[in-house]
């Protein structure tokens, strides 16, 4: 998460020219492309889940195996 340090005339100018952004009509000529991005752990389960009785969800043991980490990057055309 990310903190914006002051709400100056500055940040409200850039705000708005990212917000104009947003409102253009789709161009083929001109593509606007929304990129983001987001860590995450990867866990392993260390016993198996067990299966689910009718009606109910499968059950998972909290304990995990840490994998790593990786990051998801998503890329959208609003």
């Amino acid at each position: 998460m990310w903190c914006v340090a002051r709400l100056d005339g500055e940040y409200v100018r850039r705000m708005e020219d990212v917000l104009a952004l947003y409102e253009k009509p789709l161009s083929e000529e001109d593509p606007l492309f929304c990129i983001d991005e987001k860590p995450v752990v990867l866990h392993e389960d260390i016993r198996a889940p067990l299966p689910a009785p009718p009606g109910r969800a499968a059950r998972r043991d909290y304990e995990y195996r840490r994998r790593g980490t990786a990051n998801v990057f998503c890329g959208v055309e609003p």
